[in-house]
């Protein structure tokens, strides 16, 4: 039994193919709950920056809202810019569970979240800044290895770039 219970499961454990079951809070207490929620400074975010410094990474400013996008991360003298995007928020997978939504606002946000990313993204790369989106279940899978990997980039990154810019990249 517990074989086919995690067949339903994707690697992050959360299972897309359950259905939508009606909200036990009161809509009152459903929107005092979520907006509640921050959109900067959030745990995974905290700890990601936590270990981007542990490793001895610096230069780089936090939720810079001069740059479209208003980036989490931005190392502003090699054009860099890294978003670490929320699963829910942006949208991981949302294709696979936005059946499970309760009703046309939650799709309707997140699907405008992720065609705003789209176009961030896309305006960046044009302005010739390297783009770098990380999701939410990444750092919270493998944090160190996360942050490995983003130290080898930039420090690869420093040590190639003479003047020139790559177009982008994402983990």
């Amino acid at each position: 039994m517990i074989v086919a219970f995690y067949l339903k499961m994707n690697y992050s454990h959360r299972n897309f193919k359950k259905q939508r079951q009606e909200d036990k809070l009161t809509t009152g207490k459903r929107s005092s709950l979520m907006s509640k929620i921050k959109s900067k400074n959030t745990k995974f975010e905290l700890e990601f920056i936590c270990l981007l410094r542990k490793e001895g990474i610096k230069g780089f400013k936090l939720n810079v809202s001069e740059i479209k996008g208003k980036p989490d991360i931005v190392f502003e003298k090699e054009k860099i810019c890294i978003f670490l995007d929320s699963d829910f928020w942006h949208g991981w997978q949302y294709p696979r569970w936005k059946h499970l939504l309760k009703n046309n606002f939650w799709r309707e946000k997140i699907e405008k979240n992720r065609k705003r990313d789209k176009k961030t993204t896309q305006y960046l790369r044009r302005k010739e800044w390297m783009v770098i989106r990380i999701w939410e279940h990444d750092i919270k899978k493998m944090p160190g290895e996360s942050i490995k990997k983003m130290a080898r980039f930039l420090r690869q990154h420093r040590r190639l770039s003479n003047g020139k810019t790559r177009r982008g990249n994402s983990f």
